[in-house]
Formats: C-alpha cells, structure tokens, sequence
C-alpha cells in the first residue's frame, strides 16, 4: 500500500510564504513524477506545478516565478515553496506520485489527502 501525505499548509497573509511537503511511503521502488496540484472552491483541480525524478520542473503560468517544486528522491518526498503569494493561491492542495513503481503491483499512480492554504488580503 502507498500512501501521500502533506503537510505545511495554513493561513498566511498576502505577500507572505509557505513550504508544502509531501512524503510518499509504502513498498516504493521509485516515483517518475511528484506533482502538486489546487482546488479552489467551485473550481476544477488544476495542475500547479510537477517535477520528474531527473529533476525537471514544470510550472503553471499563475505561480512561474514565484513557486519553486523540488523533490528528494531518497526520501520520496516532493516540497513546494510558495512565495509572493496571492489570495487567488488560496485552495486544497493536493500532492499526486504518478508512475509510482511499487514492490508489489507494478506502477500505479496516488493522491495525497490534501491540505488547505489561505491566502488572506
């Protein structure tokens, strides 16, 4: 069994920055992607940033520039600094390990169970 878990959200003002983890554990042998997406109330879950286990980011346009994704890879764990932020940031963000190669089941693809950030004016 995989499992996602973040953590390091909360309420911070406009301006201000927050660290998002979000550490995968179970029989791992590797991960392909970690990705970090945001569900803003009445909205789809839109993808904020990704990064391969090579160490290739990919940004979406709203946060280039002010979010930074990295990952550790012996650690199986994903971060994303999010600085300069804005109350339109404001949403569940969720972590998802895609092409995660298990011990067990071959590859599949988890979602973390999400954590709120509030971004206020």
């Amino acid at each position: 069994q995989v499992q996602l878990v973040e953590s390091g959200g909360g309420l911070v003002q406009a301006g201000g920055s927050l660290r998002l983890s979000c550490a995968a554990s179970g029989s791992i042998s590797s991960i392909n992607v970690m990705g970090w997406y945001r569900q803003a109330p009445g909205k789809q879950r839109e993808l904020v940033a990704a990064i391969t286990s090579g160490g290739s980011p990919n940004y979406a346009d709203s946060v280039k520039g002010r979010f930074t994704i990295s990952r550790d890879n012996g650690k199986n764990t994903v971060y994303l600094e999010m600085n300069s932020l804005k109350p339109e940031d404001t949403a569940v963000y969720y972590c998802k390990g895609i092409g995660i190669r298990t011990m067990t089941v071959g590859y599949i693809d988890a979602w973390g169970q999400g954590t709120q950030v509030t971004v206020s004016s």
